[in-house]
């Protein structure tokens, strides 16, 4: 089955680190995707843009709405995602415990829908 692992940062805290600390942090993802590629769980994954970069779109009464930004506010924003293949939920809870991202901010896991 397939899950998304959404990663929730803080921007802020992400922007505040040195040049250093954000070697680090991209040497500790690259590790953890290269581990996940070589057990077979990775199917895709990226970073994303700071938030101040998003763009949202709504459509209202067949028009077109956009708004710079999140469509809410909170401490911590999409910062990107891992789509994975697992055997269980277990599985899934597993890989995302191991993510950088889980010592600062959170992981949400979710199953993607299957279409028959």
């Amino acid at each position: 089955m397939q899950y998304l692992l959404l990663i929730y940062r803080s921007d802020a805290e992400y922007g505040g680190m040195t040049a250093e600390d954000r070697k680090q942090v991209t040497a500790e993802y690259g590790a953890y995707t290269q581990s996940i590629i070589q057990s077979g769980h990775f199917k895709a994954g990226d970073g994303l843009q700071p938030v101040t970069t998003a763009t949202t779109v709504r459509v209202r009464d067949g028009k077109t709405l956009t708004t710079d930004g999140p469509f809410a506010e909170t401490r911590e924003q999409l910062g990107g995602y891992y789509l994975v293949d697992a055997k269980d939920l277990d599985t899934a809870l597993g890989l995302a415990a191991r993510i950088p991202g889980a010592k600062t901010g959170s992981i949400e896991v979710r199953p993607v829908m299957i279409y028959n």
